[in-house]
């Protein structure tokens, strides 16, 4: 079991670090964990007291709470009447008193910032990170760690459209328009990519927000469009204007349109070409954003031609700050799910770049404010290090948690009692970091081997 590697893994020290952790130990899966917590309920229920056939299973169902959803809820429903409890390392809270995200700063960090259901609901309708959702049902509180590495990258933006601000900060480090976040698994680049888009949305600026760049290549309806030579997607194009609208669209009412050529259609999904040979659409004088979004969702031939058009409309927009965000932004640089069939007997695979939609949005040479994040969630092999359409300079490699982040999250799941308070130690907290290497998604998994010991 893991509580080997927490019992006997040892610590030597070193120039490069002061800990270095050797252990080499089999352990069964949580999903046998659970199995065994299970085995051991059934026979306390049965004879009254733990009867478990081996130490497993007696030191499993010694901590059968923890996987008690029900009964852990409970009690931190209990908990939230004693402020006693959100105490961090070296007695710091545990949790900001900062009301917004704007508001955050290096005297934030290493703490946790709370975010409300609805809240989160209503500014990223688009949806949210799935490592973001795992953290928040596995630790039943929505809350966000406040790293130094997120401040950095909003301030970056913020100074873009606050020269003064800029102006005071200039000895800092050289503002981007455009960033690439890259990084190893699970060192958080997408929940720091949707709190950006939170704060921006907070501060007024419209944001088209893509949570699933993966979404953009794969599956619907596909066809090359003769007009263009690309492969045309309409129905992501639909729904890729339908979450642009969830959030913007008391921005969008407000802006006009600033190109007057007619939108390009082509084909429908499941409805082929339209009659008479129309090609195109054009938009009525004094057409808003929000007409131009509403024409591509009511007309399925125009979907994608508004999609590319919208692109372009986004770069002319002066009156507010305008934010391009894209999460799994690696899946646009390799090939999509898509085929085309070459012969009788074969087929050739459809680069993203190939794609109508992604080929608008994929490129960062322009002087619009763009982030990419990539995700290994959805790996698609090792990407070169200088991408094709992204400067040299964009691409910044977000780490994973350092020592005293990961001591504030130990802390964090403690008092979400994912941690036996009896086992907590700043000694175990440290194994647990350098065992997990600083990957959030595998100390949030180590934490709960974390048993009395």
């Amino acid at each position: 079991m893991l509580r080997t590697i927490l019992r006997g893994a040892t610590a030597t020290g070193s120039r490069s670090s002061p800990w270095r952790l050797t252990a080499t130990v089999n352990y069964s899966s949580s999903k046998d964990t659970k199995s065994t917590v299970k085995k051991v309920k059934k026979n306390n229920k049965s004879k009254g007291e733990a009867t478990a056939a081996g130490d497993d299973e007696v030191y499993a169902g010694a901590d059968a709470d923890l996987f008690d959803d029900k009964g852990r809820a409970r009690r931190l429903q209990a908990d939230e009447s004693d402020p006693s409890l959100d105490v961090g390392p070296n007695g710091r809270p545990l949790f900001t008193s900062t009301p917004t995200l704007a508001q955050l700063t290096s005297m934030d960090s290493c703490s946790y910032f709370k975010f409300k259901t609805e809240e989160l609901n209503k500014v990223l309708p688009e949806g949210l990170p799935l490592g973001m959702v795992k953290e928040f049902e596995e630790a039943m509180q929505s809350a966000v760690l406040v790293r130094q590495t997120f401040l950095d990258l909003r301030d970056n933006f913020r100074r873009i459209v606050d020269p003064p601000l800029s102006s005071a900060r200039s000895k800092g480090s050289k503002v981007k328009k455009q960033i690439v976040l890259d990084g190893p698994v699970s060192c958080g680049k997408s929940t720091a990519l949707s709190m950006l888009v939170h704060w921006a949305r907070e501060e007024g600026w419209l944001v088209l927000y893509v949570p699933r760049g993966k979404d953009w290549t794969h599956g619907g309806f596909f066809y090359r469009n003769p007009q263009t030579g690309l492969w045309d997607t309409p129905v992501q194009a639909e729904n890729i204007l339908k979450d642009f609208l969830k959030f913007n669209e008391s921005h969008i009412k407000q802006l006009l349109c600033q190109i007057s050529d007619p939108i390009p259609l082509g084909e429908g999904a499941g409805v082929g070409w339209m009659k008479d040979g129309i090609d195109s659409m054009a938009m009525p004088e004094g057409s808003t954003l929000y007409d131009l979004v509403d024409t591509g969702i009511k007309h399925t031939h125009a979907a994608v031609g508004v999609v590319v058009r919208l692109r372009k409309e986004l770069s002319l927009v002066k009156d507010i700050p305008v934010l391009i965000a894209i999460d799994q932004y690696n899946n646009w640089f390799t090939f999509s799910g898509y085929e085309e069939a070459v012969t009788v007997r074969s087929t050739r695979p459809i680069h993203a770049k190939e794609l109508a939609t992604v080929k608008a949005f994929r490129s960062m040479i322009h002087d619009d404010m763009m982030v990419g994040a990539f995700s290994h969630s959805t790996a698609v092999g090792k990407l070169r290090q200088d991408l094709p359409d992204v400067p040299s300079d964009s691409r910044i490699n977000f780490p994973r948690y350092t020592l005293d982040e990961a001591a504030a999250v130990c802390h964090y799941y403690l008092r979400q009692r994912l941690i036996r308070r009896e086992a907590f130690s700043e000694e175990n907290c440290k194994r647990i970091y350098y065992l997990s290497n600083g990957n959030g998604a595998e100390m949030r998994w180590l934490a709960t081997f974390m048993r009395e010991q």
